[in-house]
């Protein structure tokens, strides 16, 4: 017997290394017909070496027409993915819902829901949107914990009628140019992350973690990539609150979620976009056991800055219980040092280089509003600024308060983060059990 081989057969075989694509249910009919192989195709294969588990919805099946059966095929791939703790990759491209299949087409829509949002948390969640994804299946999409779109292909909207310009759409992590790069972009997401979360994400090093770095008079990205390994530095929702990069990356073997001030957008200050996303990525770092490692190079608050999203953010530093190493690299501002990774609300520990300047408020507005009759013609604003922050904006009077751990030379700080991570990889959020203490002789 031949089955119907189309695209999506090829589509999803080649999220897979070469030859390990399985395919479940293939052979499963359209719900009522003899003739027509059901529009989800699903299964599972190796990515990079590690078992991964997939499902297409297939557009040259009717169009990937959302039914009963679909529902049925992928409830059974994620009772297989929750059990053996390995990631889902969906393809979402289907015109809706088979209309004639009435009450019971909503059902099947109920039960992927259901299945997603049993496996959120457990096992990470990555949406591919290469076409047409509206409605429930949109919702479903945005349960994922990454999203994929491809440019020009994915049209995505709740109702026929409303959100066609995107704006209330969920925001991507990346946008490709193409599916090809769709396609390579999911597969590096499920290689690089743990399969499950019981499961660590390390790698064999193979960049030394002595190498001698270069970080001065960098920000964002560029800081990123001088001091992960190799520099690769996978990026995510880079379209959104610019002023933080957030995306992973590993350091001596060990992956970390990377919040990366830039300075360069509106001198880092944080605005509410930025904000939100940090907190979730912070979150799935959480879920999933990944270390934080957060870079701090910020004026504060934005003029646009909502309450809300500040305490979002402090939020998903406060009650993670993930490793978080915070490093401060330039500028750490009122808000911006608090709220970004501080020792204060929850981090592991925290550096800063020496030519870090962590001051309740910027130099020159305290200069402004304490200092300003200490201007003389014989002393300029700007020694009176640099008093200031000799004296009270100092890495090192940080350092004394105990605000900060240590103070690193800037050719060292890529082994001294390094050897954090490692040292944080078997943090436990729990004191390991006592059988008894021990008796003083």
């Amino acid at each position: 017997m031949n089955k119907n081989l189309t695209i999506g057969n090829q589509k999803i075989a080649s999220l897979f290394d070469s030859g390990t694509f399985v395919e479940i249910g293939a052979y499963i009919k359209r719900c009522g017909s003899q003739d027509t192989y059901d529009g989800i195709i699903c299964g599972y294969g190796s990515i990079s070496g590690k078992l991964a588990y997939a499902f297409v919805q297939d557009s040259d099946r009717l169009k990937g027409a959302f039914d009963s059966t679909g529902a049925k095929k992928i409830g059974m791939l994620y009772d297989m993915a929750i059990k053996n703790g390995a990631p889902v990759i969906g393809v979402f491209d289907s015109a809706g819902a088979v209309v004639f299949d009435g009450s019971a087409a909503l059902s099947a829509y109920g039960s992927f829901l259901s299945n997603v949002a049993r496996a959120s948390g457990i096992v990470p969640q990555i949406a591919v949107i290469n076409g047409v994804c509206t409605g429930l299946s949109l919702t479903a999409s945005a349960m994922f914990d990454f999203t994929v779109t491809v440019e020009g292909k994915s049209q995505m909207y709740l109702t026929p009628s409303a959100n066609k310009d995107g704006k209330k759409v969920p925001e991507p992590a990346i946008k490709a140019q193409d599916e090809a790069s769709a396609f390579s972009y999911a597969r590096k997401l499920a290689e690089i992350l743990p399969l499950n979360n019981n499961d660590s994400a390390s790698i064999e090093i193979t960049d030394s973690m002595n190498r001698v770095s270069a970080p001065e008079g960098l920000t964002g990205r560029a800081l990123v990539e001088s001091l992960c390994d190799n520099g690769d530095f996978t990026v995510l929702y880079g379209e959104s609150g610019k002023e933080l990069v957030c995306g992973f990356a590993f350091f001596g073997g060990e992956l970390a979620g990377v919040v990366a001030s830039d300075y360069a957008e509106n001198k880092g200050k944080l605005t509410c976009k930025g904000a939100k996303k940090a907190a979730s990525f912070i979150s799935f770092c959480d879920r999933f056991g990944i270390s934080v490692l957060t870079f701090v190079d910020t004026e504060g608050f934005s003029e646009n800055i909502c309450a809300s999203s500040a305490a979002e953010l402090t939020t998903a530093y406060a009650n993670s219980d993930c490793a978080k190493v915070t490093v401060v690299t330039g500028k750490a501002y009122g808000a911006g040092f608090t709220l970004l990774g501080s020792k204060s609300i929850g981090a592991d520990l925290e550096i800063a280089l020496p030519g870090a300047v962590i001051s309740v408020m910027p130099p020159e507005s305290a200069v402004a509003f304490i200092m300003n009759d200490e201007i003389r013609p014989e002393k300029s604003r700007a020694d009176v600024e640099r008093e200031w922050n000799e004296k009270y904006a100092s890495a090192v009077l940080a350092a004394e308060k105990g605000d900060i751990d240590d103070i690193v030379a800037p050719e060292e700080l890529r082994a001294r983060i390094c050897a954090a991570l490692c040292m944080l990889a078997s943090k436990a959020d729990t004191y390991p059990e006592r059988k008894h203490f021990r008796m003083p002789l």
